[in-house]
């Protein structure tokens, strides 16, 4: 387990880039979360929009204290947060244990336990702060979820889960290398990775780490502001 100040690999590879103060006007002044959801398509329950505005609202207050997102507006929750959590859930089987692998602000397992309430959502970090933060947004919403400061793996010793899933985390050829030892503990690995993804699988396999493991492309989707795609990855056990 690491102090609040210090970062695995898991969080200092990959990580998000602060924004810089001549980030683009947004483009849609005024507004709402309900407006950016349609845009993008997705209709929600009412209790799990309600959830999900909760999630937003706190996301954004503890991001105040410290830096754990920066999608700070609703287009940019949605269009990444919200569409990467969508795009893993068809995957998914019901009623499965979910580990969020550095769920950092609680992206994907928090929305992901928010639009699956049939999950059991475990959600995992290293930094003890954010840990902190992501334990007290799921008490506010409320949402049924655990959280463990700590990394996934420990938790993979002692017990099973179905599926892992993490976002903006580590290489291809990193989360092979630490998960190889644990394949019995689980049945697949998610990763929503971005363009890089492909080039990461050739370092892999130039690594020789992905002989233990079946790599499959599930799904993509656009990028938000970019001509590139967003992909979903599949990792299993090769048998």
């Amino acid at each position: 387990m690491t102090s609040d100040e210090e970062t695995t690999p898991a969080e200092a590879v990959d990580a998000p880039a602060p924004e810089t103060a001549a980030a683009a006007p947004d483009p849609y002044p005024g507004d709402t979360l309900a407006a950016a959801l349609a845009r993008h398509q997705i209709e929600l329950p009412p209790e799990q929009f309600t959830e999900l505005a909760s999630y937003c609202a706190l996301l954004w207050e503890w991001n105040e204290k410290m830096n754990l997102t920066r999608h700070t507006t609703f287009e940019k929750f949605v269009a990444r947060d919200v569409v990467d959590a969508q795009a893993l859930q068809p995957f998914i089987g019901f009623g499965d244990r979910v580990i969020d692998v550095g769920t950092g602000g609680g992206v994907p397992g928090v929305i992901l336990k928010i639009i699956r309430p049939d999950l059991d959502m475990i959600l995992t970090d290293t930094v003890g702060k954010k840990a902190r933060a992501v334990e007290d947004i799921v008490q506010r919403i409320p949402l049924k979820a655990k959280v463990h400061h700590g990394r996934a793996e420990d938790m993979l010793s002692t017990r099973k889960a179905e599926t892992l899933v993490c976002r903006a985390v580590a290489p291809l050829d990193k989360l092979c290398t630490w998960f190889a030892p644990l394949q019995h503990a689980f049945d697949r690995l998610l990763v929503i990775k971005g363009p890089g993804w492909i080039e990461e699988r050739h370092e892999a396999a130039q690594k020789r780490v992905l002989k233990k493991w079946q790599l499959r492309k599930l799904d993509e989707w656009p990028l938000p502001g970019t001509e590139s795609q967003s992909v979903l990855l599949e990792l299993k056990r090769h048998v």
